[in-house]
């Protein structure tokens, strides 16, 4: 048998077609065997199973889970200016262990993505002896810095935490480093449920309800602070080519065609995404898309 690569999404309510491009685009780059775990609200899991089993993904091998967000309950602090990050299958990543037994390794990917290179590529990331996950540097790429610049990002600590508050100037992390981004993680489940990783992020939610530790001018809402806590200087990295991100970032800034076209994973994180209008390199996105059988979700686009 060869080695199952299972890859964990999540169904959100609203932007199912996110998840639906994402696996159509795993899916048709690889000959790998992948195993889909599909992570939903009770509410969704019904839309998801049968937009898969009536279209041309009814072949993929896939479990659809339910994630109950009653674990999420005290750990984290209303936040009214992008309420969508708010989202309780944001914090999916973090239950990585609960949801998938049977693995050593796994991929998380946000659904926000396509990937057009062959996922066993990403699966074959090495892993550091010790730590329990890679994720891509915020400064790993030259020619997102030039966007990074244009769009005013953040990529560094300092964005994301709040170095007014003594608890996060106790860490003596410098306030330079550089972020990373959790939307593409391949994690190592031995490790971390030896380093107890997500009790650890648990933790830092519950300080964040105290005390209010994250900027709140968050670049990337409230999942991602606590994983620089407690992943800091303790992660392995990832080919900068399978995270090419901030694709979401701005409706006018674009990258050049040929620099898509070599990266292996695009990422349209930040508001303007490609199920949305405006926003850029839809197309790419499209390519991948499968309609809605039952006609609930929709395309938003200029002339509709």
């Amino acid at each position: 048998m060869e080695e199952e690569i299972p890859v964990v999404i999540c169904a959100a309510a609203g932007r199912m077609g996110a998840a639906i491009a994402a696996i159509s685009s795993i899916h048709s780059n690889t000959e790998a065997n992948v195993l889909f775990y599909i992570v939903g609200l009770k509410t969704t899991i019904p839309h998801i199973r049968k937009w898969i089993e009536n279209s041309k993904l009814k072949e993929i091998k896939f479990k659809v889970m339910e994630f109950n967000p009653m674990v999420l309950k005290g750990k984290i602090r209303q936040d009214a200016s992008r309420p969508e990050l708010l989202q309780p299958l944001n914090f999916v990543r973090f239950y990585l262990p609960l949801l998938i037994q049977k693995h050593e390794k796994v991929i998380y990917l946000d659904d926000d993505i396509i990937v057009q290179g062959d996922i066993q590529e990403l699966y074959d990331t090495k892993l550091a002896p010790g730590h329990a996950a890679a994720f891509s540097d915020d400064c790993d790429l030259p020619s997102t810095h030039e966007m990074v610049r244009s769009v005013g990002m953040q990529n560094t600590y300092m964005g994301f935490l709040d170095y007014r508050k003594q608890a996060i100037r106790d860490l003596g992390i410098s306030p330079s480093t550089c972020s990373f981004n959790p939307g593409v993680i391949v994690a190592n489940m031995t490790e971390w449920k030896h380093q107890r990783i997500t009790k650890q992020l648990e933790k830092w939610m519950q300080r964040n309800v105290e005390e209010n530790l994250y900027s709140s001018t968050l670049g990337g809402g409230v999942a991602t602070s606590p994983m620089l806590i407690v992943f800091h200087g303790k992660y392995s990295t990832i080919n900068p080519m399978w995270h090419i991100r901030h694709l979401g970032w701005s409706p006018d800034s674009r990258y050049s065609e040929h620099f898509l076209q070599e990266a292996k994973l695009l990422h349209w994180n930040g508001r303007y995404k490609p199920w949305d209008y405006p926003s850029v390199h839809t197309d790419l996105w499209e390519n991948w898309f499968i309609p809605d059988p039952s006609g609930k979700f929709k395309l938003t686009r200029p002339d509709s």
